[in-house]
């Protein structure tokens, strides 16, 4: 008798957990669900009114309500991708140095100062993007592109116009600062997880500290790295704070990455508070829903990625 109840109160303990893991999780479908939800139908008024145009035009004029998302869209798309480019090599290259060529006692000392910069807020980022960085782009970084790349056929129109200090670039730059702690943290910690038998072996073989690491340790933690990869890129495309100080915030879109532009998150943030209710709002409305989707797509891609990566392992 006694048995069974010490069972019975284990299986009702066990059934409450799971019920208890499965309403947490619906919770969060339900949340997600109903953001974008509420997203769509405060969108639908501009969506009705432009139609697909809506994601094609650069028109933004709130006095005429005129509104497109191309702008946005473009000035998102285009920073998040120079952050990456920049910030992945250098990343994964700091999680190399950090797991393999590190003097050991430097290790946890520089391994928390990066860890520090992803806790820094990211007004703190634009305060000092505007006050230092800016600068330092429009004095010395920017007339050295226009100089340089400015002048090369097929990538020149990339760096021309006046050096402001604003501008998508800079934007790009300080997003890549933003997004580096995590990616080397994640990287860092999968490095870690390779078995030491496996490099020891490629060492014991003469292969250099180059070949084990592109031989060995990236094609072992490949799925980790892509991870760490995917969650950096979903914070560069929605940072707000920080790439409204530095982007400039014009409304047209321009080949040069040098010339001012917008971003989503940077539009809704400067126009929100100001925006009449009817279309203006709408269509505030209408970027946030084209964030998520961008957002969910990119992740959604990310998993899919990683999935295929675990069955081809």
């Amino acid at each position: 008798m006694d048995r069974a109840r010490a069972l019975g109160r284990l299986k009702f303990s066990d059934s409450g957990f799971r019920v208890m893991t499965l309403a947490s999780a619906l919770i969060v479908l339900v949340l997600l669900a109903g953001v974008a939800i509420s997203l769509f139908l405060g969108a639908w008024p501009a969506f009705r009114e432009f139609g697909v145009g809506f994601l094609f035009s650069d028109a933004w004029s709130p006095p005429r309500e005129k509104f497109g998302a191309a702008t946005a869209i473009y000035g998102t798309l285009v920073t998040s991708l120079i952050a990456m480019l920049i910030a992945v090599p250098v990343g994964l290259g700091i999680s190399v140095f950090l797991t393999e060529l590190c003097w050991l006692p430097l290790r946890r000392p520089i391994g928390v100062a990066i860890e520090l910069l992803a806790g820094i807020p990211s007004i703190i980022y634009g305060i000092w993007g505007v006050y230092y960085f800016r600068p330092v782009m429009q004095s010395y970084i920017q007339p050295f592109l226009i100089g340089t790349l400015g002048n090369i056929p097929g990538i020149g129109f990339l760096f021309q116009g006046p050096p402001f200090g604003y501008g998508v670039l800079t934007a790009g730059l300080v997003l890549a600062l933003m997004i580096l702690p995590f990616i080397t943290a994640v990287s860092r910690d999968v490095f870690d997880t390779v078995p030491p038998v496996l490099k020891e072996a490629a060492y014991g073989v003469g292969a250099t500290t180059f070949e084990v690491v592109g031989n060995i340790v990236i094609p072992y933690t490949r799925v980790g790295v892509i991870g760490g990869v995917m969650l950096a890129l979903g914070r560069a495309l929605g940072e707000t704070m920080a790439v409204t100080f530095v982007i400039g915030n014009a409304t047209k879109i321009q080949s040069s990455i040098l010339a001012q532009g917008t971003t989503i998150s940077a539009m809704i943030a400067n126009q929100f508070a100001d925006a009449d209710p009817g279309l203006f709002t709408s269509s505030l409305l209408a970027l946030g829903f084209i964030l998520f989707v961008i957002t969910f797509i990119v992740l959604a891609a990310a998993r899919w990625l990683l999935a295929s990566l675990e069955v081809k392992a």
